[in-house]
């Protein structure tokens, strides 16, 4: 199993998501966060204490899929979170040892 985490502009993320979405990708996650990315606009931006710095308001986007499908929602994040600057955001990509349901049942394996 694969997890894509990506960095991007929350302007895009609807974009992205029903991308994702009619694919077939059904385990997602969305997070407003703060970062570094370079702002399309003044709205996009605040001034953090924590960081001492002015901040892009961003969305990190979390999902969970087949090892053998990950690359296409790779594919569909960096096609659809363009922004027409050179970098958008960022797109990661991890091995998850396993998952379990939360079923309310234990098992010992």
């Amino acid at each position: 199993m694969k997890e894509v985490k990506a960095f991007i502009h929350r302007g895009r993320v609807v974009d992205v998501i029903h991308a994702l979405a009619d694919a077939g990708f059904r385990y997602l996650s969305v997070s407003d966060v703060k970062g570094l990315l370079t702002a399309l606009s003044e709205q996009e931006q605040s001034y953090s204490i924590e960081m001492g710095e002015r901040v892009t308001k961003q969305v990190k986007l979390l999902v969970f899929c087949e090892d053998d499908q990950a690359e296409r929602a790779v594919q569909l994040i960096r096609l659809h979170g363009r922004t027409g600057q050179s970098v958008a955001g960022w797109v990661y990509q991890s091995t998850v040892d396993r998952a379990w349901p939360i079923d309310g049942r234990v098992d010992n394996d």
